[in-house]
C-alpha cells in the first residue's frame, strides 16, 4: 500500500534555482498597502527630477512614443513568492536617463498614492530597470501597478514601486514607506535582505 496518495507530486520542479527562503507559485499574488490609486491616462505623468531642481518629464503619449522594450525577468517578493519567467513591456530607465545630468548617487521613487522607496541610483541603470506597462501581452492592471510601474527584478518586488509618478534624485539616501517601517534599505532577495539587520 503507497503512503503517497495519488497525483501527488510535491513542490513543483524547476530547473533554476529560487533565492534562499523563496517559493515558486504559478500566480500573481497582489498585495498592496492601501487603496489602488485610480490613475486616468490623460493626468497620468512621469518626472524625473534633479538634485538641482531640473525636471525631465514624460505624458502617457509621450511615454508611448519612447522606443519599448520586453524585458523577460524573474521576480521576488519580500512575502517569499518567486514567479518565474515574467514577460513584460515598458521603457528602459536608461533611455528616460539619456539626457539627464546628475551627480546625486541615489534615487527616491515616487507613486501616485503617497508610497516611496529609495533606491542607488546605480540600480536603475545600465539595463537594470523600467517604467512597465505591459505584462503578459495586456496592458498592466491597476492591482499590479497600472497604468505603469517601476521594474526592478533584481532586488524585492516592493523596490519596483507600483502606480510610479517620479524618480527624485538626492545626494544622500532617503530611505522610503517599508525602508521606515522595518524592510531592509537594499533588498537584495539573494542575500535574504527582508528586513532591517538581515
Amino acid at each position: 500500500m503507497s503512503i503517497i496518495s495519488r497525483g501527488f507530486t510535491g513542490r513543483r520542479r524547476h530547473d533554476r534555482d529560487l533565492p534562499p527562503g523563496q517559493y515558486l507559485t504559478d500566480g500573481f499574488p497582489v498585495l498592496t498597502y492601501g487603496p489602488t490609486p485610480k490613475v486616468a491616462l490623460d493626468d497620468w505623468n512621469f518626472e524625473i527630477v534633479t538634485e538641482t531642481g531640473t525636471v525631465h518629464g514624460w505624458g502617457w503619449e509621450a511615454l508611448q512614443a519612447v522606443p519599448h522594450e520586453t524585458p523577460h525577468v524573474d521576480i521576488h517578493c519580500v512575502t517569499k513568492w518567486s514567479k518565474l519567467d515574467t514577460d513584460w513591456e515598458g521603457v528602459s530607465l536608461d533611455t528616460l536617463f539619456e539626457n539627464v545630468e546628475t551627480e546625486a548617487e541615489y534615487a527616491k521613487i515616487y507613486s501616485y498614492g503617497g508610497y516611496t522607496t529609495n533606491l542607488p541610483l546605480e540600480d536603475l541603470l545600465d539595463g537594470k530597470s523600467w517604467i512597465a506597462f505591459g505584462f503578459d501581452g495586456e496592458p498592466l492592471e491597476p492591482e499590479h501597478g497600472g497604468p505603469a510601474r517601476l521594474l526592478v527584478p533584481h532586488l524585492y518586488f516592493w523596490k519596483s514601486a507600483k502606480w510610479v509618478r517620479g524618480i527624485q534624485l538626492v545626494v544622500e539616501d532617503e530611505p522610503g514607506f517599508w525602508e521606515t517601517n522595518g524592510y531592509h534599505n537594499y533588498g537584495d532577495p539573494w542575500r535574504e535582505q527582508r528586513y532591517e539587520g538581515d
